[in-house]
């Protein structure tokens, strides 16, 4: 590497490197950041602290044609029954919210999040 280095009052104030090196460095260190993201979000999904999703339910859940609450329920192996017990609603409200006919509550709606061991905006 090549550097050429600007004083002031005797002391080292600045380095000027040409461009090209300055962009290999700025990727190294893309690169650098890179690995440490992925080594936190192994080391978070190793302790239990994250979770990895099945590229099909994100499929599903990307595609937009099934409501969130569905795609997360089925995926959590739980049924409109269950689900509902768990939240303290009915079987019928949950079936409701899953077709677009009804909207959760805020306070449904954090159960439901709550049970299915997601972020509320995830149903959303």
């Amino acid at each position: 590497m090549s550097a050429q280095i600007i004083t002031k009052e005797g002391l080292p104030e600045y380095a000027v490197i040409p461009y090209e090196e300055y962009q290999r460095l700025l990727a190294m260190a893309e690169d650098i950041e890179d690995l440490a993201d992925a080594k936190s979000a192994q080391l978070e999904i190793e302790t239990g602290d994250d979770e990895s999703i099945p590229s099909e339910i994100v499929k599903r859940l990307m595609a937009g044609n099934e409501h969130p609450l569905k795609i997360w329920r089925e995926y959590r192996a739980l049924t409109q029954e269950n689900l509902g017990n768990a939240v303290g609603v009915g079987k019928s409200y949950i079936s409701q919210i899953e077709a677009g006919h009804k909207t959760a509550s805020v306070n449904v709606l954090n159960a439901l999040a709550t049970a299915l061991q997601i972020e509320p905006g995830s149903l959303l």
